[in-house]
C-alpha cells in the first residue's frame, strides 16, 4: 500500500432467517472456517466475527444468529444478538436463499430494516440451485419492497460473485484504521473455537431434538511442552436420554465427535490436539439465566 492511498475499514453484520447459509458465506469471504456450518436451522448462536485484511481494506464480518420467534431464553438471546447489530455497524448484509423465495421470514426481517438507518446490501444466496429467471423475479421483488444499496446473488458453494461481492463491500465502507493484525481472521478465544467445533460434530452426528439441547464448556485449556494443545470439554445436554444418544453404543458417537472435531482444530492449530470429551445433563438450562450466562450468552 503507497503512502498516498487510503485505507478503508469498517464492520459488515449478515444478518438473515436460519439456515440461509450465512456461515458457509462468512467462511468463504474470509477464505477460512472460522464459523461452524450445518444444514440445520438456529446452528449460529452467537455473533461470529471473521476477518478479512487486504492491502486496501479491512472487513469485520459478523455473522450474527438466524432471526426466529423464539421459544426459550437462548432463542430470545439469539433474536436480540442479531437485532442489536443492526444499528452497530456500517453496512447490512441482508442473505436471502434463492431456492426459498417470498419466505414470510424475509418480510419479517424487511421490516426490522426499515427502522434503521445502516445502508443494506441483499444478497441472494444458493443461486446455483435454481435457474437464472427465478433469480432476477427475487430480484425485482425484493428491490420493490426495500431501497437496498446493491442486490448481489452469490453462490457461497461454488464461489459465484464473491469477489465482487467483496469489492463491493469495500467500496461502501469508510476510510478508517485496521482494527486487527493481518493475520487474524477471528478474535474469538481459542475456547470458543473449539466449544464451537465440537458442537458442530454434535449437529453433524445425532437427530431429533439433541442438537439444538446442546452446549459445549471448555472447563480446561493448556499449551503443553510437548507441543499438543489438551483441552477438557464438557457436552452438555437436557435430559439423560439424550446423554446416551451424545455417548452412543461402547461410546461410539462420543468417540467419532472427538475425532471430527480434532482434525479441523488441527488444522486451524496447526500443532497435535487432545480433546478430552464429557457429557453432562443439565435440565432446562436453555431457559436458566445463570447457565446461559456462564456459557458466554449475554445477559437479556
Amino acid at each position: 500500500m503507497s503512502e498516498k492511498s487510503v485505507y478503508h475499514s469498517g464492520f459488515a453484520a449478515l444478518i438473515g432467517r436460519p439456515n440461509v447459509g450465512k456461515s458457509t458465506l462468512l467462511n468463504a469471504l474470509v477464505g477460512q472456517k472460522v464459523a461452524i456450518m450445518s444444514n440445520r436451522p438456529q446452528t449460529t448462536r452467537n455473533r461470529i466475527r471473521g476477518v478479512l485484511t487486504t492491502d486496501e481494506v479491512q472487513i469485520v464480518f459478523i455473522d450474527t444468529p438466524g432471526i426466529h420467534e423464539p421459544k426459550h431464553q437462548l432463542g430470545q438471546y439469539m433474536v436480540l444478538a442479531a437485532e442489536s447489530t443492526l444499528n452497530e455497524v456500517d453496512l447490512v448484509l441482508f442473505v436471502c436463499d434463492a431456492t426459498e423465495p417470498n419466505h414470510p421470514g424475509d418480510k419479517a426481517i424487511l421490516e426490522r430494516l426499515k427502522k434503521t438507518k445502516t445502508p443494506a446490501f441483499l444478497i441472494i444466496n444458493k443461486v446455483d440451485a435454481v435457474p437464472k429467471t427465478a433469480v432476477l423475479t427475487m430480484i425485482d421483488k425484493m428491490n420493490q419492497q426495500h431501497l437496498f444499496k446493491e442486490i448481489i446473488p452469490v453462490s457461497a458453494k461454488d464461489g459465484t460473485q464473491l469477489e465482487e461481492l467483496k469489492h463491493l463491500i469495500a467500496g461502501a465502507l469508510p476510510e478508517g484504521p485496521k482494527y486487527y493484525p493481518d493475520d487474524m481472521v477471528t478474535d474469538h478465544p481459542e475456547q470458543f473455537v473449539i466449544a464451537e467445533f465440537v458442537r458442530e460434530k454434535v449437529l453433524r452426528l445425532t437427530r431429533e431434538e439433541v442438537p439444538h439441547s446442546v452446549m459445549v464448556d471448555i472447563e480446561q485449556l493448556e499449551y503443553r511442552s510437548n507441543g499438543v494443545v489438551y483441552a477438557n470439554a464438557v457436552i452438555y445436554c437436557e435430559r439423560e436420554s439424550q446423554k446416551g444418544i451424545l455417548i452412543g453404543k461402547r461410546g461410539d458417537v462420543l468417540r467419532r465427535v472427538g475425532q471430527l472435531a480434532r482434525q479441523d482444530l488441527e488444522a486451524l492449530f496447526g500443532s497435535k490436539v487432545y480433546l478430552d470429551l464429557w457429557v453432562k445433563v443439565k435440565k432446562d438450562w436453555r431457559n436458566q439465566q445463570g447457565l446461559l450466562h456462564k456459557f458466554g450468552f449475554d445477559d437479556m
